[in-house]
This record gives C-alpha cells, structure tokens and sequence, in this order.
C-alpha cells in the first residue's frame, strides 16, 4: 500500500478537503496511473452528497471521480497493452467478475458483480474504492483504455462517462449518414451527443427551452435547433425522426418526443429525472416505436468510442478548474452554470 493525495468530503454536508488515501501497490495484472485530469459528473454531486441514499448509500470518506486521464507509471510483470509512459484512461468500472455471459459479450455495464470506480467495495484494500480526484490511482489491465495522442487531454477526460454514455445508445440504434436524430437538452450529455450525430453524418436536430443556446448548438453541429416550448415549431417535426436521444435529467414531457419518431423509431433516455415520467403508450403503439433506456458503454465500445474520437478529433467542451475550485464547481453545476463540463488539472493538487 502506498499514500496518494486526494480531496474527499467526509459527509454529506462537509466541503471537499485535501487529505491521503490508501491505494494498493500494482500486482501482476495491474496499471498504475499518475492521474492528470478527471472530469467532474453530476453523479459524483448526488454521491457526495448521498442523494443517492436508497440505491447506493455514500461511504465516507469520499473520493469521486470516473472520468480519468492520465500517464502510465508503473506496470505489473504480466501487462501486455501498456508500459511507462503511456497515456491512459480509466471510466465508471474498475473491475468486473470476466466471466458471466455479460462479461464475454463486451457489456462489463451489465455484469452483476461489477466493481464502480468509487463508492464502491474495494476485494483488494477491504475498505472502498476512492475515485478521480487523486494524483494516482491502480487498475486491473483489463479496465484501463487506450488514449489517442491527437486529442486535449482535458476535454478527453469527459468521454470515459458523458462521451461513452451518449456514443454507446446512438451505435446501438444505428445512427449513420442519412438519419434523422434529435437531442434534447444541451449540457454536459447533451452536447456530446451533437458532437457524435454529426460526426456519424445524421441530420441533427437540438431541442432546447433556452433560446440563448441556438447559436452554440449550431455550433456543435447541429443541422436545425427546435425550441420545445415553441407548438408550431414541434409540430413542423412530428413522425420524422429515427432516434431521439433524451438527456434531460429534469421533469419533462417525454411523450411529446415520442410523437417525433417516425415508424420504428427509437427515444433513448440516458438523463435521470428524479421522478418517473408519466408515458401515454399509444403514443408507442400506433408507430411501432420504442423507448428504452442506456447505461455506459462496455469496455470494447468505450475503447472504439475513444478511437473514433481520435480520428474525428472530439473532445468535450470543458472549463479547467485546479482541484481547490471544486466546491465552488460544484455549486456552479447546480445552477447549470458551466459549458459544458469540469475537467480538473490534477497537477494543482502538487501543492497541496
């Protein structure tokens, strides 16, 4: 075992503070990472603060963090993929059983015996596992990815959560050149997944509330942007639409999206609302279409994710914060008030 410096908050209410934690010493299989930036997702907020209580009550002390970028420092006698020196990434997962029908299929988001990257039983130390917002952490080979050297470090580190989890549903429902795809909401998630539409070559439409996010959408990519408070404006879209990815975590009207898709068309959502939405089935039933739900990706389609990033040059839009903003970041992110992600330059916690 060995001490890394990290920020953990000890409750639910206390602030983020500078503190040590305890990692383990890389074994055979293992990876060792000098972490250099890690996104801040707004479900490191509801585990912080234990909103998630009734699923997944906090441990603390508490080190989020699953989006992590970094570089190779040391390896175990049988890695293979990585040596020193390296660039890497690490997501949601840490580990997983290998060897359930899900495991071998590629969907380690799936496996029953999966291990979270933080808050999380820990088989190795006994405790937790202890997240991002550290200067090291040590992973299995198997979880570690591959980052493409063209690519911002700093914008990278969102992909592994955010990137991964609106790539994954749009392959899924074969998003390519000469669909139609909707996206609704413009944050964190929703901008990621603008950037994915029109790269794959789809006709991409953004539904917004706000106004003022017209141009920015545009920006990102998008073919057409739809005020969805706007009647005449939602209608003009009805029946139209192969896939419509939902990455609004608010309370909405999920049914005035399903009346977008055209016949066996598809609604994913991967925003989490609070309460569950009210959903008028007919809507479904008289145009064969589908809603249904996505996690992350698996560890092949998050290192394929990665790889098409490499070639079409993606990263998120993301504001670099050192790791003494983060209680302020997170406030921030309560008022939506960042474009579209954090991204922490772990080299500030070197003075701690």
């Amino acid at each position: 075992m060995y001490k890394a410096k990290a920020y953990s908050v000890t409750s639910a209410t206390s602030p983020f503070a500078s503190t040590t934690i305890a990692r383990r010493d890389p074994i055979e299989h293992d990876v060792q990472i000098e972490i250099l930036f890690c996104g801040i997702c707004h479900s490191d907020l509801h585990q912080a603060r234990n909103e998630w209580s009734g699923v997944m009550p906090t441990v603390y002390p508490c080190v989020p963090g699953h989006e992590i970028v970094g570089r190779v420092t040391k390896v175990g006698s049988a890695v293979t993929r990585f040596k020193p020196g390296d660039l890497a990434a690490v997501g949601c997962l840490v580990d997983s059983d290998g060897t359930c029908p899900e495991c071998k299929a590629g969907f380690e988001q799936f496996c029953p015996n999966q291990t979270l990257t933080y808050n999380f039983p820990d088989k190795h130390t006994g405790g937790v596992t202890y997240g991002g917002y550290s200067d090291s952490i040590v992973v299995t080979e198997r979880f570690v990815l591959r980052v493409p050297s063209n690519l911002d470090l700093a914008g990278t580190a969102p992909l592994l959560c955010a990137g991964i989890t609106t790539y994954s549903p749009m392959r899924h429902w074969g998003v390519t050149k000469g669909k139609k795809v909707g996206v609704v909401g413009l944050g964190g998630l929703g901008h990621m997944g603008v950037k994915f539409a029109h790269a794959f070559g789809a006709h991409t439409v953004v539904f917004t509330t706000s106004p003022r996010k017209k141009d920015d959408a545009l920006r990102l990519g998008a073919d057409e942007v739809v005020l969805s408070r706007n009647a005449d404006e939602m209608a003009k879209q009805a029946g139209s639409f192969d896939f419509i990815l939902d990455a609004v975590a608010a309370e909405h009207d999920i049914n005035a999206y399903i009346s977008l898709l055209r016949r066996d068309g598809n609604i994913t959502v991967v925003g989490a609302p609070e309460k569950p939405l009210p959903l008028s089935v007919f809507g479904l039933i008289m145009g064969r279409r589908s809603l249904s739900g996505s996690p992350i990706g698996g560890l092949p389609e998050t290192q394929e994710m990665l790889d098409f990033c490499g070639k079409h040059n993606i990263t998120a839009d993301v504001e670099v914060i050192p790791i003494q903003k983060v209680n302020e970041a997170y406030e921030r992110l309560l008022k939506q008030d960042v474009k579209y992600r954090f991204s922490i330059d772990m080299a500030s916690l070197k003075s701690e």
